[in-house]
């Protein structure tokens, strides 16, 4: 079959031959239809994760879309944390419970382009942040994968305001694409003028963050909070710090939360996914890449030159 090897931690795939492969004990084999190459691939490829060096050569691919005996199914591996092989073949080898049955209907490549990111969106604001109806919500990193999905789910959810922060010019198109009502340009370090952004961008008191950034973008976003507002941190790419004040969390009995896919059951990722499959109207940014071309495709993912995530076809 063909697949995609991480020859040595470091270097981008090879396309090779292998063998299929044997299912073991409460596994079965899916065929593979689509595979998103995802920041934790190349995180785990890179040698440098908190999971330690892999071992290699393996298939890379923490999650797909695919069919068992001609049933669509989305599934996760867990390529590159442990010794063993992922989605980035025309075959992969999955426990049978992890796998989550799709409608028949289902665009594999879209889904694929969600996957775990937008598990977390969904989960961060729901579950963990409780957004309802009527809510003004304003998501950080609007441009990536998470503040896409997540503009759109609040949307769907009923928010009477979506505002949103992005960096680039292009994420900041993403996220006006996306629904937003108004986007902030986070080009800026200083807390109080971004601040002051925010609030007047969501014409009143906001009652939830979804923060995928930290650093002076939280802190700045809280500032917008009113009473008894939400802040629900899912990542720390613009900083693992934050210069968010005490008389702002005190003065407004401000909650911070934290959130993370690691801690969900089979049963939660598998709502999500769900949930995720059935609304059709949602999408990201993504491009549509056939395996062979997984090399070239892997560095441009890696040194943000792709439009949105990429998804290898196979």
């Amino acid at each position: 079959m063909r697949a995609a090897e991480i020859p040595a931690p470091g270097r981008p795939p090879e396309i090779t031959d292998r063998e299929p492969p044997e299912p073991g004990p409460g596994e079965v084999v899916v065929a593979v239809r689509a595979a998103p190459i995802t920041p934790l691939d190349l995180l785990c490829a890179s040698g440098t994760s908190y999971f330690g060096v892999p071992r290699t050569p393996y298939v890379p691919g923490v999650q797909g879309v695919g069919t068992v005996d001609g049933r669509a199914v989305w599934f996760p591996t867990s390529a590159g944390m442990t010794p063993g092989d992922g989605s980035m073949a025309a075959l992969a080898c999955v426990p049978e419970a992890d796998l989550v049955a799709l409608p028949p209907d289902v665009d594999p490549v879209r889904l694929a382009a969600l996957g775990l990111s937008a598990v977390a969106a969904h989960r961060a604001l729901t579950s963990t942040g409780g957004l309802t109806a009527g809510e003004t919500v304003i998501v950080l990193g609007a441009g990536g994968v998470v503040g896409q999905v997540a503009v759109q789910l609040a949307r769907l959810a009923g928010a009477a305001r979506v505002v949103a922060g992005a960096r680039s010019a292009a994420a900041q198109e993403r996220a006006r694409s996306a629904g937003a009502d108004a986007v902030v340009a986070l080009d800026t370090n200083d807390v109080a003028e971004l601040g002051a952004r925010f609030a007047e961008a969501a014409g009143g008191a906001a009652d939830l963050v979804l923060d995928p950034l930290y650093g002076v973008p939280a802190a700045a976003a809280a500032r917008a909070l009113g009473p008894g507002g939400r802040l629900v941190n899912l990542g720390g790419s613009a900083g693992e710090t934050s210069p968010l004040d005490s008389s702002t969390l005190r003065s407004r009995s401000l909650r911070v939360l934290g959130y993370t896919n690691n801690a969900l059951t089979r049963e939660d990722r598998a709502e999500s996914i769900t949930h995720l499959a059935a609304a059709q109207s949602l999408s990201v940014a993504h491009e549509r890449v056939p395996l062979d071309e997984a090399a070239a495709a892997w560095e441009r993912q890696a040194a943000g030159g792709a439009e949105g995530r990429i998804v290898l076809v196979v």
